[in-house]
């Protein structure tokens, strides 16, 4: 049994991270390869990946930023193991890479597509412009695997999971989707869909890259366009909400016909919301109520209504 560990990658210092791995694998000799998958990194970072490789770490790289989709099939074609670990980038491990690295050979055999967890720094960060991103991770996120597998689709990312290779003979990451976000959460859509079970473990990494409050609703308005996307080309439309509070919550609305009024309230506070959330006291419903209202305004533009009068779309949103 062979396992790879992919890392995909755009610009972030992955040294120490590859070097706790490359460590770690010592005395797990499952592990048999790391890769970089480097998605468009400027040439700086593209200099301390290729000063990483050698006999076990190897490097794909790609000239332009092809998205994470993209990156991520890259790294499954390129990889030899016949279990595949994704993990992101912003990481670190809390412990031991030995202890991290032997409780997945401890559960590999349970399931063939195992979740790890992520976890947040127990203090607040220092700056209050990274308040948002954090206090999010810490109430949404970071959950023990006990609560992750009553919701296992729902909790299903790759930040950090096992896959074995063979689940990727039928699927693929869905390449369309350019920007950040929900690349994974189509894939959790495809496993519930075919029957393969997500197990959650208590193996997490901490997540590192807690991006300011504007980068992280920048990349929000990405998430959340990409999932109305997603929501036109799923099947099952109904299976693929349950795993999705958001998509939930719309559905609810539109049998309301509630969703254009929440739209309405995007278009018209969209400002002052961002202005409540870009602070150092967060308030969370405000931020669900934010993704909400995005969703159901994205869905009138996908979908091509006709729009209210009073719906003048600002030209950053369509």
């Amino acid at each position: 049994m062979k396992i790879s560990i992919l890392i995909p990658v755009n610009d972030y210092d992955i040294v120490a991270l590859v070097h706790w791995m490359r460590d770690g694998m010592e005395n797990v000799p499952e592990f048999t390869e790391i890769i970089i998958g480097d998605d468009g990194s400027s040439e700086d970072f593209r200099k301390k990946y290729q000063s990483l490789t050698d006999d076990v770490v190897k490097l794909v790289s790609s000239e332009k930023n092809i998205g994470r989709a993209s990156i991520r099939n890259r790294l499954i074609d390129e990889a030899s193991g016949d279990y595949l670990l994704f993990i992101d980038a912003d990481t670190m491990i809390r412990g031991t890479a030995l202890n991290y690295l032997q409780k997945w050979l401890e559960n590999i055999h349970r399931a063939r597509v195992i979740s790890g967890g992520i976890l947040y720094r127990d203090t607040p960060p220092g700056d209050p412009d990274k308040m948002l991103r954090w206090k999010y991770g810490r109430k949404k996120e970071q959950k023990k695997a006990s609560y992750r597998n009553k919701h296992p689709y729902s909790f299903f990312t790759t930040f950090n999971v096992m896959i074995e290779r063979s689940v990727f003979s039928k699927f693929r990451f869905y390449e369309e989707l350019k920007r950040y976000g929900h690349e994974d959460t189509l894939l959790g859509y495809q496993l519930r869909m075919a029957g393969i079970p997500v197990l959650h473990i208590d193996n997490g990494l901490v997540h590192l890259g807690v991006e300011s409050n504007r980068e992280f609703l920048a990349k929000t308005k990405d998430s959340i366009e990409n999932l109305s996307k997603l929501y036109d080309n799923v099947t099952d439309k109904a299976t693929f909400a349950s795993a999705i509070p958001v998509v939930k919550a719309f559905r609810c609305l539109n049998i309301l016909r509630l969703t254009r009024l929440f739209a309405l309230i995007f278009i018209r506070n969209r400002e002052r919301m961002e202005i409540r959330l870009d602070s150092a006291k967060i308030c969370l419903p405000l931020f669900q109520l934010y993704k909400l209202s995005m969703f159901c305004t994205y869905r009138e533009i996908h979908c091509r209504r006709k729009l209210l009068p009073i719906f003048r779309i600002p030209p950053d949103i369509i």
